[in-house]
């Protein structure tokens, strides 16, 4: 669809990183989904302090690898609680969480434009 701007979907990832930190907390979890948790928190800032923004100064992953990555943590994130039977909060975390991340996904246009120039100097998008 396209609705949510890169500048917007940065933020955005960072209230995810936020909210991996805080969930433990929150829902009460305990043990490897605590674990898991706290661990997501952490890939979850390198990646996004990692992703090369549209706009914005160059950096090692490319904007539309940080959308397949999501499109992945996101499905495992609602897959994993059900498959390991996780009960009560962090069952209730991890599907949010999960189904959060993938309509951010849906909402947002991965693609980079590149610009081209004209011989007269004007860009094509």
């Amino acid at each position: 669809m396209g609705i949510i701007s890169a500048g917007a979907h940065r933020a955005l990832d960072f209230i995810v990183v936020l909210a991996f930190a805080v969930a433990p907390t929150l829902f009460g979890m305990t043990g490897r989904s605590a674990m898991l948790a706290y661990a997501l928190a952490v890939v979850h800032l390198l990646v996004t302090l990692l992703t090369h923004v549209p706009g914005r100064e160059r950096r090692p992953i490319p904007y539309s690898a940080h959308g397949i990555i999501e499109l992945l943590v996101g499905l495992a994130l609602v897959c994993v609680p059900i498959l390991r039977h996780w009960t009560a909060g962090a069952r209730t975390f991890y599907i949010g969480i999960g189904v959060a991340i993938l309509l951010v996904w849906l909402l947002t246009p991965y693609r980079e434009r590149a610009t081209v120039s004209t011989s007269a100097g004007a860009p094509l998008a």
